[in-house]
C-alpha cells in the first residue's frame, strides 16, 4: 500500500496492509491488556494520558509535518491541529477521575450506580483529520479504562501510527493502543462485526455508517456514529456583514473544504445579499492556496484524483467566483462560489470540497425553513446582532453544534455530534466519556 502526498503525488510510505488475521490479532491483544488497564487508579491512568500529551507538545513540529504532507493540509492549519491534540489529552487526564457515579435515594438501603469501561473499542478515523480524530476518540475510550483498536484510513495512515508509537513511550501498556492499517471493507468490517469488540466510534460519511449500524447489529454493539454535514452559515441582514463575509470562506475552504463541518450554505437575507456576495468573493479572492509547507499557504490539494472529479462534478455552468489554483502535479481544485437554489444538487449533498452555495432568504422564518431543509444536521452558524432572533433560530435549527457570530465548532471541553443524519452520540467533553463507559446499578442491602 503506497501513501502520497497529495500536493505533489509523491509516495511517502509502503505499507503492508492488514487483513482479517491482523486485525483478529489486533483485538486479542487488546482483550489481553484490558484487565490490567482497567485496573490502573485513576491517578496513574492520568498521569499517562498526560505524559502521552506533553509528548505531543515536544513532537509538536514533527506530528504537524506528517500530518501536512500525508493530508496536504496547510502547516498553519496542521500546527493547530497538533496543539489541538495536546489540548485533548490533558483534558481527558483531568477527566479520569471526575467522571461520577451516583447515590439515590431508596427504601431498605444504598444505590449506587458506577461508570464501568466497555472493553476493547473498535476507532475508525476518516482520512480529513486523522490525528485530531484519532484523539477525539482515544481520549475518552482510554480516560473510561478501554483498550482500543484504532483503524486510521487507508489514505492518512502515518500520523496514527506515530502517535501510538508515542503512546508507549509515555509509558501506557503494550497492547493498549493497536494500530490496523488496511482497507475499510477489511479491517473496518472485522472490527464492526467482531464479538470481542465492544463498541466502534466511527467517523466518515452517512453511507458507510449505515452500513456501521448494520454491521454491528448482529452482535448489540454500541456505536457513536460523526458523519456527514451540510451546514448553514445564515447571514441576517442586521449582521456583521464584513465581518461575516471576511470569515466565511475559512469556514468552508479550510481543509480545501474536506470537512464535515463545512458551513458551505450560505444562507444571506436577500436584502443584503448582493453586498454580502460581494464582500464574499473579495474575501475568497484573497486566500493563497499552494505549497502547503508553505507559512502563508490557507489552502492545499484534496486528496485524491478521484476526490477531484467528485468534487468537479458538483459545479456546473458559470459560478460566482472561482480561485486560483496551482497547475501540474498534485490534486488540486480552486475555491469556488455558486450561486443556487434550496433545492439545487449542491445546496443539498456534501460535496466535501472547496465550493459553497449562496442562497438567498426573504426572512427569519424563510432562513430557519432552509436551513432544516437538509438531511444532516451537525454544525452552522448564525450572524446577527439581535440577541433575541439569535437564540430563536439557535433554539429552531436542527443541528447539533451552533454558533453566533463565530464559525468555530469545536472544542476539548464541549460536545460535538449531530442530528438527523449527521450521526448520534457525543465526541469531547465530558460528554464523550458516557460513550465509552457503561452505567453499573448496585444496591445495598441494610435491613
Amino acid at each position: 500500500m503506497i501513501v502520497l502526498n497529495p500536493a505533489t503525488e509523491e509516495p511517502l510510505a509502503e505499507l503492508e496492509s492488514a487483513g482479517v488475521e491482523e486485525t483478529d490479532a489486533a483485538v486479542a491483544r487488546a482483550r489481553r491488556a484490558f484487565p490490567a488497564w482497567r485496573a490502573v487508579a485513576p491517578t496513574d491512568r492520568a498521569r499517562l494520558l498526560r505524559r502521552l500529551a506533553t509528548l505531543v507538545e515536544e513532537h509538536h513540529e514533527e506530528l504537524a509535518r506528517i500530518e501536512s504532507r500525508n493530508v496536504g493540509k496547510p502547516i498553519s492549519g496542521a500546527r493547530g491541529e497538533v496543539a489541538m491534540v495536546a489540548q485533548v489529552f490533558h483534558f481527558y487526564a483531568g477527566a479520569v477521575d471526575k467522571h461520577y457515579g451516583e447515590t439515590i435515594p431508596v427504601a431498605g438501603g444504598v444505590d449506587m450506580t458506577f461508570r464501568e469501561p466497555l472493553g476493547v473499542v473498535g476507532l475508525i478515523v476518516p482520512w480529513n483529520f486523522p490525528l485530531n480524530i484519532s484523539s477525539w476518540k482515544l481520549g475518552p475510550a482510554l480516560a473510561c479504562g478501554n483498550t482500543v483498536v484504532l483503524k486510521p484510513a487507508e489514505l492518512t495512515p502515518l500520523s496514527a501510527l506515530r502517535l501510538a508509537e508515542l503512546a508507549l513511550e509515555a509509558g501506557i501498556p503494550e497492547g493498549v493502543v493497536n494500530v490496523v492499517v488496511g482497507k475499510g471493507s477489511v479491517v473496518g468490517q472485522r472490527l464492526i462485526e467482531h464479538p470481542d469488540v465492544a463498541k466502534i466510534g466511527f467517523t466518515g460519511s452517512t453511507e458507510v455508517g449505515q452500513q456501521v449500524m448494520r454491521g454491528a447489529a448482529g452482535t448489540i454493539k454500541r456505536v457513536t456514529l460523526e458523519l456527514g454535514g451540510k451546514s448553514a452559515n445564515v447571514v441576517f441582514a442586521d449582521a456583521d456583514l464584513e465581518r461575516a463575509a471576511a470569515t466565511a470562506p475559512y469556514a468552508v475552504f479550510d481543509n480545501a473544504g474536506q470537512d464535515c463541518c463545512a458551513r458551505s450554505r450560505i444562507l444571506v437575507e436577500r436584502s443584503a445579499y448582493d453586498r454580502f456576495a460581494e464582500l464574499l468573493v473579495d474575501a475568497t479572492r484573497g486566500m493563497k492556496v499552494g505549497d502547503p509547507e508553505d507559512d502563508d499557504t490557507e489552502m492545499g490539494p484534496l486528496i485524491s484524483a478521484a476526490h477531484r472529479e467528485t468534487v468537479a462534478s458538483f459545479v456546473e455552468g458559470e459560478p460566482l467566483f472561482r480561485g486560483e489554483a496551482p497547475s501540474g502535479r498534485g490534486f488540486w481544485y480552486p475555491a469556488t462560489l455558486v450561486e443556487a437554489a434550496p433545492g439545487d444538487r449542491i445546496a443539498r449533498d456534501e460535496v466535501f470540497g472547496p465550493v459553497a452555495a449562496l442562497i438567498p432568504f426573504e426572512d427569519e422564518a424563510d432562513a430557519l425553513r432552509i436551513a432544516n431543509e437538509s438531511l444532516y444536521g451537525l454544525s452552522g452558524s448564525i450572524w446577527t446582532r439581535d440577541g433575541a432572533k439569535a437564540l430563536r433560530m439557535a433554539r429552531a435549527i436542527d443541528t447539533g453544534v451552533l454558533s453566533i457570530n463565530s464559525n468555530s465548532s469545536v472544542r476539548p471541553s464541549t460536545p460535538f455530534g449531530g442530528f438527523k443524519q449527521s450521526g448520534f452520540g457525543r465526541e469531547l467533553g465530558m460528554h464523550a466519556m458516557d460513550g465509552y463507559s457503561e452505567v453499573k446499578n448496585v444496591f445495598y442491602s441494610t435491613e
